[in-house]
């Protein structure tokens, strides 16, 4: 196997003792992106105010295209950025009636799901939430719900965060949903972490995702597919989204309040474009050297063999694996579930072995910067904490 560890020198270098299976939760960041955040604030000292300029007229687009290649997407310009995925998934909710009729899961993130809650409290929205589990049955289930009734939005995860559990196939979800349905799906344990084809869906679904995860690139960095057409004048807006607009006000009148036709009107407002330039390198640097997501997958997958193997019967100690390791639909994260997975957290923390749990669920993730040794050596201290 490929070691890729010479392009995470800085990250590793910080702490050479630690084995860090977190990559689900805050992923080693390669060392480009050391020299893209130092040229961020180089452009902010030369260039003052005109660095948006540069910004919005070289950067900006080549991230796009790199979110575009990445998910097979026809058209680069249906990519918007924000600092995180709430805020653009917020501006896609302003354009739906309230109260309004939702469709989703139990296995949605800690914000669209606390979110969803207060919409619930507070009479905005009536919700039906369709169980993960069983996820042999997830898909069938989840159609057959979209197909009862009509909902005003149907949101799902493609990799859900507490299972690592992986809706491979998306357009068969996506099939069954009305096209005047809003449809959110949040790719953020997916994007760069699976083999991901939006090609046939690029007009029916929103789809959000960010640097954070196996983007490698740091908080700050999320983006928003908008389908074109979908939601031309969102309610929730900033003076970004104006930038592109080529509607003008005479002066005399108040201005109708513009958009531009493509993913720009999304936009929200002012915000620091560093992570912009770290997430282009990272992405500059994966596509020179041919590094696909579906290389990563399968690594991966192979990694948490290996892992699992080496634990042989000590794996038990984690937990019960919620997707077992034969189940071949699953992120880049293995998840244990046990009553103890805060107190086997700490204990693996204290032989500095870096999971992280959400209640009952220990959560053990891979990056492309682990190899057989991180593995093995994983393990091992594993075990060890165990006698």
């Amino acid at each position: 196997m490929k070691s890729y560890k010479a392009h995470f020198q800085k990250f590793i270098g910080a702490d050479p003792k630690r084995v860090h299976f977190a990559a689900h939760s805050h992923h080693f960041w390669p060392d480009v992106s050391f020299d893209a955040h130092v040229k961020a604030w180089t452009d902010a000292a030369t260039l003052a105010d005109d660095k948006w300029d540069r910004f919005f007229g070289k950067l900006y687009p080549r991230a796009q295209r790199h979110v575009a290649r990445v998910l097979r997407l026809p058209d680069a310009s249906t990519i918007a950025f924000a600092p995180n995925v709430h805020a653009l998934v917020m501006r896609v909710v302003s354009c739906l009636p309230s109260p309004m009729s939702v469709l989703t899961t139990d296995g949605e993130f800690h914000s669209f799901a606390r979110q969803l809650a207060r919409f619930e409290e507070s009479s905005r929205a009536r919700v039906v939430r369709v169980p993960t589990q069983p996820f042999d049955t997830f898909v069938d289930r989840f159609r057959e719900a979209s197909s009862k009734e009509t909902f005003d939005l149907v949101y799902l995860s493609h990799v859900f965060f507490d299972s690592g559990f992986a809706v491979r196939d998306l357009a068969r979800v996506v099939e069954k949903i009305p096209r005047d349905t809003t449809t959110i799906v949040d790719g953020y344990h997916a994007f760069c972490a699976i083999d991901v084809d939006l090609a046939r869906l690029a007009d029916k679904i929103f789809y959000v995702a960010g640097g954070y995860k196996y983007a490698m690139s740091g908080e700050g960095c999320c983006f928003l597919h908008a389908p074109p057409g979908i939601f031309p004048r969102p309610i929730d807006t900033g003076w970004f989204a104006g930038f592109f607009s080529v509607t003008k006000s005479d002066g005399n009148a108040p201005a109708h309040v513009a958009f531009a036709e493509d993913a720009s009107r999304f936009l929200g407002a002012t915000f620091d474009p560093t992570p912009l330039y770290r997430f282009d390198a990272v992405m500059s640097w994966l596509e020179r050297d041919g590094i696909t997501a579906r290389e990563i997958d399968e690594r991966a997958k192979t990694l948490q063999k290996k892992f699992v193997d080496a634990l042989g019967e000590h794996a038990a100690r984690l937990g019960e694996l919620v997707v077992p390791i034969e189940n071949a639909n699953r992120g880049q994260f293995l998840v244990f579930r046990s009553p103890r997975a805060k107190e086997t957290h700490e204990l693996l923390a204290s032989r500095d072995v870096m999971t992280d749990f959400r209640d009952d669920r220990l959560r053990v993730g891979f990056g492309i910067y682990h190899d057989e040794t991180d593995v093995l050596e994983g393990a091992r201290r594993i075990i060890e904490a165990f006698e």
